[in-house]
């Protein structure tokens, strides 16, 4: 009797077309946007959880604890006000100088604790990047999380010295709320296109807090607004009030200080179109660069 041979169905296929027919994916593909999203969706209880537990251990080696999270802005609004209120006499040229100068302080640390720690959330996640699988996006959000909690309990104290040097309660502190939401999207998105740059450039850390500085200085945190048109020409100081950073600055100078209202750099109007504006391009377009690298996190 002949012997029949069976032949086999996956002779002459290729890799990828064996991978298709028996539904294998590569390690580690970048899912589309959409699924990348609903993935993200799906670790919302991870990412508040977790940086709830980084808000409680980052200060657990400390006597004074979680007290420093309201203690490092104020110590940094006093030395400040010291160097640029007294020494300078900064505080000649604008209303309510103290609040003013904790206002833009507080604020501005929202955004540059943010950014200096998101550029390290890959590198200091290797670990739990090669050890489990899950959207990347979620270590510079949990960032963004945990600075937004060590703010919410700092605008306590915040308001508290604006109402100390003599400004009203008024219902225009309720705008505090949409800033807020407007500058976290915003950080989020600086914070993952920072996460992904710095884990390509590894020195980038070490850069920030210089680059930072630079900004904190063309910010209006210390002095006048007003004197980017005293000091520079029209076209700089048109580019330095539409920074980001000044412009929430000043939305939330703009919700608290009733004396502060002649001193905007612009309208209120145009103040929350640019924050909006801000957000909008940072958020989405930071959360989109960040997910087309999804694939390179915790190799090499």
């Amino acid at each position: 009797m002949a012997n029949t041979a069976v032949a086999d169905p996956d002779s002459g296929l290729t890799q990828a077309q064996l991978a298709k027919r028996y539904g294998l994916r590569v390690a580690g593909e970048r899912p589309t946007l959409a699924e990348y999203i609903r993935k993200l969706w799906a670790y919302r209880h991870f990412m508040i959880t977790y940086s709830r537990a980084k808000v409680a251990s980052s200060f657990s080696n400390t006597q004074l604890g979680q007290l420093w999270q309201v203690l490092t802005p104020l110590t940094n609004a006093a030395v400040y006000y010291l160097i640029f209120g007294l020494i300078l006499s900064q505080h000649r040229n604008v209303s309510n100088f103290i609040a003013y100068l904790c206002t833009g302080v507080f604020i501005f640390m929202f955004t540059q604790t943010a950014v200096q720690n998101g550029t390290s959330a890959i590198t200091s996640n290797l670990g739990l990047i090669r050890a489990l699988q899950f959207p990347r996006a979620a270590l510079p959000i949990t960032v963004t999380l945990v600075q937004l909690q060590q703010l919410l309990m700092s605008m306590v104290v915040l308001a508290g010295i604006v109402l100390f040097t003599g400004e009203p309660l008024t219902f225009r502190w309720l705008l505090t709320v949409p800033m807020l939401l407007l500058q976290t999207v915003f950080n989020v998105g600086l914070t993952m296109i920072m996460a992904r740059i710095g884990a390509k450039v590894t020195d980038l850390k070490q850069v920030m807090p210089f680059v930072m500085r630079t900004w904190l200085y063309a910010s209006g945190v210390l002095y006048p607004v007003a004197l980017f048109r005293q000091h520079l020409p029209g076209w700089a100081a048109t580019l330095l009030e539409g920074n980001p950073a000044l412009v929430y600055i000043e939305l939330a100078r703009h919700a608290l200080l009733e004396s502060n209202q002649q001193n905007l750099v612009s309208s209120p109007t145009q103040l929350w179109l640019l924050g909006l504006a801000w957000a909008v391009l940072v958020g989405v377009g930071g959360f989109i660069y960040f997910w087309r690298g999804e694939e390179e996190y915790g190799r090499g």
